[in-house]
């Protein structure tokens, strides 16, 4: 499967944050997720596990008890079920990847 970025609609899912659904099968999905500065990705949990990619902007992300500031280049994971959110200190955009894919986003 070939997914191209610029064919994909950006979804504003409101509140300064927006989404693009990008490659994905039943075991796997990728997601960017734009941020605004304040911006925040409510506290919430999933059966799936979730690997998360910064690729610009400053974010505060809350995993479990556990809160850091993470940058560009940084990767975080969250396992199966554990509650974590972000606060968006400087605009940017995270890709991130599911397994199995997350049914309620298509």
């Amino acid at each position: 499967m070939f997914c191209f970025n610029s064919d994909i609609e950006l979804i504003d899912l409101g509140n300064g944050v927006k989404r693009k659904v990008l490659a994905h099968d039943g075991n796997m999905m990728a997601v960017e997720v734009h941020f605004e500065t304040g911006a925040i990705g409510a506290m919430h949990h999933h059966p799936h596990e979730q690997l998360t990619y910064v690729l610009s902007g400053e974010f505060e992300f809350t995993i479990g008890t556990e809160t850091k500031i993470v940058r560009a280049g940084d990767t975080l994971y969250k396992k199966p079920n554990i509650e974590h959110g972000c606060i968006c200190k400087q605009a940017g955009v995270l890709l991130d990847m599911f397994t199995p894919q997350r049914l309620d986003f298509l």
